[in-house]
């Protein structure tokens, strides 16, 4: 680390969990967001900010007015612009140390195989029921860390799945892959903060696992309602008639 460096990440260095050593560790990290959205937004801006060194982000959505209620990483002039795009350009002006890949493309196939392969952590920012799961797949396949989460009306979810290690289930032993779609927020609506809240709790989860600190929420849904600001915590177990991770 250069003397920028060391004093644009001083406050995390000052941290006994993380020091120098652990520094150079999210500097060397890659980390992969699937999602430029209202949970990617921030949990891209914050892990920037904090010095993950790489970090690639899919989305194959444009900016939309609708958006800038509550994603963060877009701004009024980038309405028309890729997402990924508009997202790139607020990380590089936060931190233009790290390296940013923005790639406009549903992350999917083969492709998805290859980035899942390469990354030290997954961010599952995603909206959609079938790109969840297809996720949750290839980060079982590949083990690779999977911080997963999930904003709806004043609602939110977080969990950590990191397969192959600590008997950790897996997204499909908490969700059928055969049930109705997922609700999102464009049909069921989302108050703003609370996608701000997941999206950084995801963020915190992934340099949890990066500096190999702390307890991860591996085995744990964590939820937040909003509305009574009342947080519980459901212990998760691995099911062994899971499709996607079981032994039977």
């Amino acid at each position: 680390m250069n003397d920028n460096q060391l004093l644009r990440y001083s406050r995390q260095i000052m941290l006994p969990q993380c020091d120098i050593e652990g520094q150079q560790k999210l500097l060397a990290a890659k980390i992969l967001i699937v999602g430029a959205g209202g949970l990617g937004s921030p949990a891209a801006m914050y892990l920037a900010a904090a010095g993950v060194g790489n970090i690639t982000i899919y989305d194959d959505d444009e900016v939309e007015l609708s958006n800038l209620q509550r994603q963060i990483a877009h701004h009024t002039p980038d309405i028309g612009i890729d997402k990924v795009i508009s997202t790139r350009q607020t990380l590089n002006k936060l931190n233009p140390d790290i390296n940013v890949t923005a790639i406009k493309q549903r992350l999917a196939g083969q492709q998805l195989a290859i980035e899942t392969t390469a990354a030290d952590v997954v961010l599952d920012c995603s909206d959609n029921f079938s790109t969840r799961f297809a996720i949750n797949r290839a980060c079982v396949e590949h083990q690779t860390p999977l911080v997963s989460g999930a904003a709806i009306r004043f609602e939110g979810q977080i969990s950590v799945f990191t397969a192959g290690k600590n008997d950790s289930p897996c997204y499909n032993c908490l969700y059928s892959s055969e049930g109705e779609e997922l609700q999102n927020c464009s049909t069921n609506g989302v108050i703003a903060p609370i996608t701000g809240i997941v999206g950084s709790i995801q963020a915190l989860e992934a340099m949890k696992l990066i500096l190999n600190i702390g307890e991860t929420l591996t085995g744990r849904l964590l939820l937040l309602d909003g509305l009574t600001m009342e947080w519980q915590t459901l212990k998760l177990r691995k099911n062994p008639a899971c499709p996607t991770c079981g032994t039977l």
